[in-house]
């Protein structure tokens, strides 16, 4: 699975605005300096953030945006689907109960790719901005098992 740059960069830009937001509004351009990203783009991408609810705008001199809710409660899904980023690995169409193929069956791999994504929208949803200011993300990174160990578990259920 790829993440967009759509996905990226509002995350980014959302970190960005977290750790800069402490006393006044930010602006897009100041943030399109820091994150290297094209400020027209950062525009589209806020309007999504604006009407998702997760920004609001200031205007006027020293205007820019700012959280509407703080770092500790502002999680990466939210941002990612805020800005129409689907968080899924199969390439399937939506079908329903009845399967994704053309003869409406589930491809072989579905079930596989449909959960990977659901175990990374859980990820995601259990890292907020504050998580990534203060990169507290190793603790869940080391929570999943290595390819060690994974090898380890095959090679003992083989015998």
């Amino acid at each position: 699975m790829k993440l967009s740059t759509k996905g990226r960069y509002a995350v980014m830009a959302m970190v960005d605005l977290a750790r800069h937001a402490q006393a006044k509004p930010v602006s897009l351009s100041d943030i399109a300096t820091r994150q290297e990203i094209s400020l027209s783009y950062l525009e589209q991408l806020f309007a999504r953030l604006r009407r998702a609810g997760l920004v609001k705008s200031v205007r006027g001199p020293g205007g820019g945006y700012r959280l509407t809710r703080g770092s500790a409660e502002t999680r990466v899904s939210e941002i990612i689907l805020a800005v129409d980023e689907p968080i899924k690995a199969t390439r399937c169409t939506e079908m329903g109960a009845t399967g994704c193929r053309a003869d409406r069956s589930k491809c072989l791999t579905h079930d596989l790719w449909e959960e990977l994504g659901n175990q990374i929208h859980m990820f995601l949803s259990s890292v907020t901005l504050l998580d990534v200011l203060e990169r507290k993300l190793s603790p869940r990174i080391a929570e999943a098992p290595t390819a060690a160990a994974a090898k380890s578990d095959a090679m003992a259920a083989a015998s």
